[in-house]
């Protein structure tokens, strides 16, 4: 599928920041969310969220909607301060992916794309993303 660079900044900021689209989307009305859950995966998680990661204590972890959180540009988004997950008690892998749900726990799969630098994973690591680590929508 492809999608406007404009439209895709605007729909990234819509979904991160609760920064509402001119005549598509309005934020404020009803009950916006202001979390979403953010997973990690090994490979593209394509359109369902496959090959999200299974290291031994993961989880998704919980992110704020607002504007101070991300700086959006270019189909890439990229965190306002780092965000940990759970550290790994078993296993490993190497992220290459990330994706955005409505919940931290099963919900409904929003977006997803790369991760740059990829994180490597091995017991007693926290993966990290950082104000240097960018997400791009693919």
């Amino acid at each position: 599928m492809g999608i406007g660079a404009t439209f895709g900044n605007d729909l990234l900021k819509l979904i991160l920041q609760a920064v509402a689209v001119a005549n598509i989307a309005d934020n404020a009305a009803g009950s916006p969310l202001t979390t979403l859950g953010l997973a990690l995966h090994t490979a593209d998680p394509s359109t369902t969220g496959a090959n999200e990661t299974t290291y031994g204590g993961y989880g998704r972890v919980s992110i704020a909607r607002t504007s101070g959180g991300w700086t959006v540009s270019g189909l890439q988004a990229t965190p306002g301060a780092n965000i940990d997950f759970p550290v790994c008690t078993s296993g490993s892998a190497t992220i290459t992916h990330w994706s955005l749900w409505t919940l931290t726990a099963a919900g409904k799969f929003l977006v997803g794309g790369t991760v740059s630098p990829n994180i490597s994973v091995a017991t007693g690591v926290t993966p990290r993303l950082t104000t240097a680590t960018t997400l791009t929508v693919s």
